[in-house]
């Protein structure tokens, strides 16, 4: 017998958006692989100085959960774009991301700790 050709349907994991008093939006993915998990675990607990874990932990979720951020107009959806411009963000703009995460995390992995 041939091969059944089934329809498969990708499966997409739900979004979530952010926006702060500028206009800009921060778009959030709502899934997080048990190995990304298991990782910002890890990077939390990793014996470095709490300040430098936090840093650290809340940019191993952007990078993982970031799907675009407007900026001014803007959209950026490219991985390498995204982390690029987080990491020259500016202290109000890194604010408004940690908040951002920080909700996130605590409606869609309450198990892990926010950032």
């Amino acid at each position: 017998m041939g091969r059944r050709h089934r329809q498969r349907t990708k499966l997409a994991a739900p979004v979530s958006e952010y926006s702060d008093a500028d206009g800009d939006t921060l778009t959030l993915r709502g899934s997080l692989t048990p190995a990304s998990r298991l990782e910002y675990t890890a990077v939390l607990g990793a014996g470095l100085d709490r300040e430098d874990a936090w840093q650290r932990a809340a940019e191993l979720l952007f990078e993982r959960l970031a799907v675009s951020w407007t900026i001014a107009g803007l959209e950026l959806s490219r991985q390498k774009e995204l982390l690029a411009r987080y990491r020259a963000s500016s202290s109000a703009e890194r604010q408004f991301v940690r908040e951002a995460l920080r909700e996130h995390v605590g409606e869609h992995f309450p198990e892990l700790e926010a950032p």
